[in-house]
């Protein structure tokens, strides 16, 4: 008897390694001196460790290797071909069309290549809630705490694998070690049934989290209620959304039982869930005193100019920590890396010839040309704005001080463009407020062609566009006196409130129309970027005025909104997927300036660095071959058999 336990045990493992391995008394990550799991929750102290364990797996959005929203997607082009000492993201193998199934980039299936065990985190949530309930030294209240907060992370992994691989296995619960072969060999449940599932466990858990962290010193970053409603609302606006509500592309999307896991059939309802699911989210957090950050100048900076106020608040609302608009911070993912992959060298003059600043993550022109213009419409769209002479060159006047440096010669496409656009965007002839100059009249200038102090001087250290992504970067990271980066790290964002804000809109239009509730939420989050509001921007400087007042014309309104408020935040990669835009945005050619030259007239010249390849099998990642040899329950995604 005690050889046929052994030999279930070992098939069992076999079968679904990646997913269950709850035939182990061992954690992933042991607490300090705590060998089995009955140990973990004798007492309170060692049950806290095994709570940390499940946040552990939280993953690391501030990476570029471990984040496929950086590297995959279309926001951020790399250096290309790589040096040997720069290490080549995973993400970026698949925005060239590299991704398959023998060993998937960025695998958060297995846990592989860049992507977190979130299956074992699963696992290791179950084992949680299993014997919480024995530890002996904590109060009911407690208890309910930590109960709801690993019932939010299981939730959100689940959540994080749909976005990637559509329908998914469901970890409900772990399997006994006495199951059979049949029983280990586990199903994709439909998309609308993740979902579900995926809700009901925020549902179960919202009412026994804290509205606010009261004991910041050592709790800032762990769940409260404000999060888990906020990120309800981006899982419903996500399951409302064309890729996962009434998909004809996945209309015979089925198991080896005949169980369709897509439907076919659009459910408007899952939009007015969505719309409730916003508003609940809104009225808390407004109830606990979040709001919309405004950056406040000390003694030292009171002289700034109010668009330096203006930009200073769009990039401290994402990069400042523990602002008022951050309704989660993720302690586990800080900015360091990130932040120095955004540093351009020759920001200090001081120090202009370290080559610590690495500065790698390069916006391409097509990001550059999706900001507005300084009416708060699409350069296209403004009947003030020459779009037709975009790349002439423009020589900078007084009236552009404090965004482009007086009598400096850069190309137009630079000019009279909205806050968010200086705020975001590093460029050629561009100032840059911080690092070390806490005056605007006086803050440095990028000089990017060739021989200049922001250019290309070493193999590895530069941007392949022409261009910086200056959000990303704390105004209060310097070069330090021995030519090191000295980072302000933070931690990164997962939800702020303009993004909650945005998603209200889009869910309000898509089941009222461009309404006053649905104008009020987006105008907001315009109002503070310095810019019209939508009716008074389409009304005055439209070439279509009526644009806005239609479902559709708002639609791509409240879109192209979101992909600019949230530029270089991690959005993008699943808006647009979610949108089922992936496969026009994502097969075009990622371009920049000639940064090999040292002319106006030559630098400012488009050069293709690759071309990006999308299909529609990209919207739904492959399962590993040897997960499918493995397991033939678990049918392959579409496209990739």
């Amino acid at each position: 008897m005690k050889r046929q336990h052994i030999w279930k045990a070992v098939c069992w493992a076999m079968l679904i390694m990646p997913l269950l391995s709850a035939c182990k008394k061992f954690l992933n990550v042991v607490p300090d001196n705590v060998a089995t799991i009955e140990n973990a929750f004798t007492m309170r102290k060692e049950a806290e460790k095994y709570l940390f364990t499940c946040y552990s797996y939280l993953p690391s959005s501030a990476s570029v290797s471990a984040n496929p929203a950086y590297a995959a997607g279309d926001e951020i082009s790399y250096i290309w071909p790589f040096a040997a000492s720069a290490a080549q993201p995973g993400g970026y193998n698949i925005a060239r069309g590299l991704q398959n199934v023998t060993s998937p980039y960025v695998n958060y299936w297995d846990g592989l290549s860049g992507g977190k065990k979130l299956y074992n985190g699963l696992r290791d949530c179950n084992t949680f809630l299993d014997n919480i309930s024995k530890v002996p030294d904590m109060t009911a209240d407690e208890k309910r705490r930590w109960i709801a907060e690993v019932k939010f992370l299981k939730a959100y992994y689940h959540f994080y694998l749909v976005r990637l691989y559509g329908p998914i296995v469901l970890i409900k619960e772990n399997l006994p070690i006495d199951v059979n072969s049949e029983q280990v060999r586990v199903y994709r449940q439909p998309v609308d049934s993740c979902f579900q599932y995926i809700t009901q466990l925020i549902d179960e858990a919202k009412d026994d989290l804290p509205n606010i962290i009261s004991n910041e010193i050592d709790e800032l970053g762990r769940v409260t209620k404000p999060v888990a409603l906020a990120i309800k609302a981006r899982i419903l606006v996500t399951a409302a959304s064309p890729l996962f509500n009434g998909n004809p592309d996945y209309s015979s999307y089925a198991d080896n039982r005949g169980v369709k896991l897509f439907s076919a059939t659009k459910d408007d309802k899952k939009w007015a869930d969505a719309v409730k699911a916003c508003k609940e989210a809104v009225d808390l957090c407004h109830e606990v005193g979040l709001k919309l950050y405004t950056f406040k100048p000390d003694v030292v900076q009171f002289q700034l100019a109010p668009e330096t106020i203006t930009q200073m608040s769009i990039r401290n609302a994402f990069i400042e920590k523990w602002t008022p608009e951050v309704i989660w911070a993720n302690t586990n993912s800080m900015t360091s890396e990130m932040q120095n992959l955004s540093f351009p060298r020759g920001l200090d003059q001081a120090q202009a010839n370290s080559t610590a600043p690495r500065g790698q993550l390069a916006p391409p022109l097509k990001i550059v040309e999706m900001f507005y213009t300084k009416n708060g419409l699409p350069i296209s769209e403004d009947k003030t704005w020459d779009y037709g002479k975009r790349y002439t060159l423009r020589t900078a006047t007084a009236a552009e001080k404090f965004n482009i440096e007086e009598n400096y010669t850069t190309v137009s496409l630079h000019f009279d463009r909205e806050n968010r656009f200086y705020a975001s965007i590093g460029f050629d002839g561009g100032k840059w407020y911080g690092q070390n100059y806490n005056d605007d009249k006086t803050c440095m200038t990028l000089k990017m062609k060739k021989g200049q102090s922001s250019s290309q001087q070493v193999q590895f250290s530069y941007s392949t566009t022409g261009y910086f992504t200056k959000k990303l970067l704390h105004f209060q990271s310097i070069v330090s006196s021995n030519s090191a980066v000295s980072i302000r790290n933070t931690p990164f964002p997962e939800m702020r409130l303009a993004d909650l804000y945005l998603l209200y809109a889009e869910a309000l239009n898509e089941t009222e129309g461009p309404t006053g509730e649905t104008l009020k939420w987006i105008n907001l989050v315009r109002e503070r970027a310095g810019i019209p509001s939508v009716q008074d921007a389409w009304t005055t400087y439209s070439k279509t005025p009526g644009a806005f007042q239609g479902k559709d014309g708002m639609r791509k309104i409240i879109h192209q909104e979101r992909l600019i408020e949230l530029a270089f935040e991690g959005s993008r990669f699943y808006d647009v997927r979610r949108w089922k835009e992936a496969t026009e945005l994502w097969n075009q050619p990622i371009t920049g300036w000639d940064i090999e030259q040292s002319t106006a007239e030559a630098y400012y010249r488009v050069r293709p660095i690759f071309q990006q390849t999308f299909a529609l099998k990209d919207y739904f990642w492959p399962l590993r071959e040897q997960s499918i040899t493995v397991n033939r329950n678990l049918v392959q995604s579409p496209g990739w058999q």
